[in-house]
């Protein structure tokens, strides 16, 4: 019998960058096509969704920020806000797997309360990733260093979570670097699907969006070649192992 698929929801609107995820969560999870669903969120509505039909659920990241003023949000941008809103309350309520990337901290976080501002955001880059005891013990990040490298570059961050939420990994310039709700709702504010490659090409793509001077591109992207990230892929094929199941 077939697995039954996960879904991947992604926010970028750019070919290149949407692309580019799509084909690295597919490589780091060991899934394809059949076994990783896509819904472009800036093409198309998300519609219903039964969760009893999918294995698990991943929102990748984007320039959409929960905490940007409302006057500043596009009408797409409001419509996805409140189509994922609509998902996570079902989610979190049912402790559905989700696996939310660096978008997942804002959105899961809104979803139960937590304090999202820009009082922690990090620069576009390499980051090293530090456990907490929780971390240590859970099953995504259970045996992985204590302090590990990561890609990540976030304009809006979790400044307090709620008394629900469980802190997994801090930064020195970011308190909540990963959180779980319940036993299988995650959020991660670095990217576990990045790989230098990955974060080259969201360099260049998102070299105008207001994460860095845009004439600081290419040495932000020797400086990511400088650095040995390789332990975040194990926390999404961990996911995707962890919460396969027949259809």
């Amino acid at each position: 019998m077939a697995d039954a698929a996960f879904l991947l929801l992604s926010i970028r609107a750019e070919d290149e960058a949407a692309d580019d995820e799509y084909s690295a969560m597919m490589r780091f999870s060991g899934l394809d096509e059949t076994g990783l669903r896509r819904i472009r969120l800036t093409h198309e509505e998300l519609g219903e969704i039964d969760l009893a039909g999918w294995s698990g659920i991943i929102l990748g990241g984007g320039p959409y920020n929960v905490s940007d003023e409302p006057a500043a949000k596009t009408p797409t941008q409001r419509r996805v806000e409140a189509e994922l809103g609509r998902l996570l309350a079902g989610v979190v309520a049912g402790d559905f797997p989700f696996l939310g990337c660096c978008y997942g901290v804002g959105t899961v976080g809104a979803a139960i309360g937590a304090v999202i501002d820009r009082s922690h955001s990090e620069p576009v880059g390499g980051v090293t990733v530090q456990l907490t005891d929780d971390g240590r013990r859970d099953p995504l990040f259970a045996g992985l260093p204590d302090a590990f490298d990561a890609f990540g570059g976030h304009k809006e961050a979790a400044a307090s979570l709620p008394d629900s939420a469980v802190v997994l990994a801090r930064s020195a310039a970011c308190p909540v670097q990963a959180f779980r709700v319940g036993e299988n709702v995650y959020a991660t504010q670095f990217h576990p699907e990045l790989d230098v490659d990955g974060i080259c090409t969201r360099i260049d793509v998102y070299k105008n969006y207001g994460y860095f001077a845009p004439e600081t591109a290419q040495a932000l992207k020797d400086d990511a070649r400088r650095r040995q990230v390789t332990h975040p892929t194990e926390i999404l094929r961990r996911f995707v192992q962890r919460y396969r199941r027949p259809a």
